[in-house]
C-alpha cells in the first residue's frame, strides 16, 4: 500500500518537507504558528486546520519514508 511512498525520491521529499516547513519565513513559518496554536488550543478555524495540513503533510511523509527505510535495515537491496 506504501510503495508509491518507497518509490518517491528522497531528496525531493525532503526539500518539499524543508519548504513547506518553513514558508512562508516571515513573520513566522505557518507550521510553527499552527502547531502553536495547537498547543495553545486555539487551532479552530477551518482554514487554520487546512494549512497545518498542507504544511505537515510532507514532513509526516518524510518521517514514515525514513521510518520504512531504516526498519528494512540496510542489508536490503531495495533501500
Amino acid at each position: 500500500m506504501m510503495g508509491w511512498l518507497d518509490r518517491f525520491p528522497l531528496l525531493w521529499l525532503a526539500v518539499l518537507a524543508i519548504w513547506m516547513g518553513v514558508a512562508p519565513i516571515t513573520p513566522e513559518p505557518h507550521l510553527i504558528e499552527k502547531l502553536r496554536l495547537l498547543s495553545l488550543g486555539e487551532l479552530v478555524r477551518p482554514l487554520d486546520i487546512f494549512d497545518l495540513f498542507l504544511h505537515a503533510t510532507p514532513l509526516v511523509l518524510l518521517i514514515i519514508k525514513l521510518g520504512r527505510r531504516f526498519a528494512r535495515g540496510p542489508a536490503d537491496p531495495a533501500a
